[in-house]
């Protein structure tokens, strides 16, 4: 009687635009505040605790290496499961934002909030585009899919938006997570009111089948890693070289574009001493074109190809890796924000289509592949800049090293074009 009651409560969703609007406010939760929210607070946070550029730094890589353990968690997530894990990942996200309210955090207890935070942006961003996507008509699946994906930019720009506000209230980071986890509670209701239809039948299934995989394999840990590598071995039959060569890209431009999406409100705040605001508002800018982008790219894409884009994308963001160093005024500065949120979210939309479309029977375990590549990238990247940075905090030399991974990262995607895989 209760789960019928609850079910007549929340209807069930079913409309596609409907459907693409709560995938995108489920990426702004989990991406938009889970990940990239730590950038906006970042000059806050290291003010009002106070934390040093190396900590900064730390605690940055631990969130994307939990990225990287969620990317691999969600490889594994069975597909009858998806809807369930997304809810309770997406719930883990919206709670280690909270968390941070809490006062005299020690910090073991951050590196475990960012490192969670991680986990559950990683399994949530994977689940929560393939519950998603899969519900969108060929015919509307384009534009759709661009709606989605929009979120990341959404996230960013909502981030940079009530970091302002809040701070020119007088408060401080710590209410900024606050109000930032309560705002995305809703999408826990959403998420629900999306349910498959046949999750009443899927729950029996499952059960039934989990019955019968424990008399067979005894879900045991040896078990799922021969099964991994068996699918492996068949996904990349034939197409090793030209995984291998979009995988070491993807690396590249997970560490080329990191030190911008993590520093670059620091670098504002460092100098733009005259503009209280300047950090916010270059976020605010990254968010605005991250938003407007994937449309943009996509239609590009239809006329010569996602190779020949995501090559065109990547030298472009190498490009504004090079401006803060050629101007070190404001315009270096927002020039970087501008080509950052014009690029990285049509670079990750590139180039896992690209992998997918290699071997599309393994599409799902080549996107979590693809995925670990980029989180790996994006864990070195800021040990790398705080390394550099030194005493001085100068993140010029961390610029240039980015900038000098992506044009690496084209001579492979340069070679990735000649094998047969590439040019489908």
């Amino acid at each position: 009687m209760m789960t019928e009651s609850r079910h007549r409560i929340i209807s069930r969703i079913t409309n596609e635009t409907a459907i693409a609007a709560i995938g995108l406010y489920c990426m702004a939760v989990v991406m938009g505040y889970g990940r990239f929210l730590f950038t906006a607070t970042l000059p806050d946070i290291m003010t009002q605790l106070p934390l040093s550029t190396t900590i900064a730094g730390w605690l940055a890589s631990v969130n994307y290496i939990g990225y990287f353990i969620g990317a691999l968690i969600a490889m594994f997530v069975p597909h009858r499961l998806t809807w369930q894990m997304l809810i309770v990942w997406t719930g883990i996200s919206i709670v280690t934002t909270m968390l941070l309210v809490v006062p005299n955090l020690s910090l073991s207890w951050w590196y475990v909030i960012r490192l969670l935070s991680g986990i559950a942006s990683g399994v949530a961003m994977i689940l929560s585009s393939s519950l998603v996507i899969q519900r969108f008509s060929v015919e509307r699946r384009s534009v759709l899919s661009a709606l989605h994906y929009a979120g990341i930019g959404v996230g960013i720009s909502a981030s940079a938006i009530l970091t302002w506000w809040l701070l020119t209230l007088g408060y401080h980071f710590d209410i900024i997570w606050l109000v930032a986890g309560i705002t995305s509670l809703p999408v826990m209701w959403l998420l629900y009111a999306i349910r498959p239809a046949d999750s009443d039948l899927s729950a029996n299934t499952t059960s039934e089948r989990l019955d019968s995989h424990h008399k067979d394999q005894r879900f045991s840990v040896h078990q799922t890693y021969i099964n991994f590598k068996r699918s492996l071995y068949e996904a990349s039959i034939g197409h090793t070289k030209a995984i291998l060569l979009l995988s070491a890209s993807y690396v590249l431009a997970g560490f080329g574009y990191i030190t911008s999406a993590t520093f670059l409100p620091v670098m504002a705040a460092q100098r733009l001493t005259t503009q209280t605001y300047a950090g916010l508002l270059i976020w605010l800018v990254v968010g605005i074109f991250a938003m407007i982008s994937n449309p943009i790219w996509g239609a590009l894409a239809k006329r010569i190809g996602e190779i020949k884009t995501l090559i065109g994308l990547t030298l472009l963001q190498a490009l504004g890796m090079f401006l803060p160093l050629w101007f070190d005024g404001a315009l270096g500065l927002y020039a970087n924000a501008v080509i950052l949120g014009l690029t990285f979210v049509g670079m990750v939309s590139m180039t896992l289509t690209l992998i997918k479309n290699i071997n599309p029977d393994y599409s799902n375990l080549l996107i979590g592949l693809a995925t670990l590549a980029y989180a790996l990238g994006q864990f070195i990247g800021p040990l790398v800049t705080v390394a550099l940075a030194g005493d001085t905090d100068n993140f010029n030399a961390g610029l240039l090293v980015a900038s000098i991974g992506l044009l690496i990262g084209i001579v492979l995607l340069l070679f990735f074009r000649r094998q047969p895989q590439g040019t489908a």
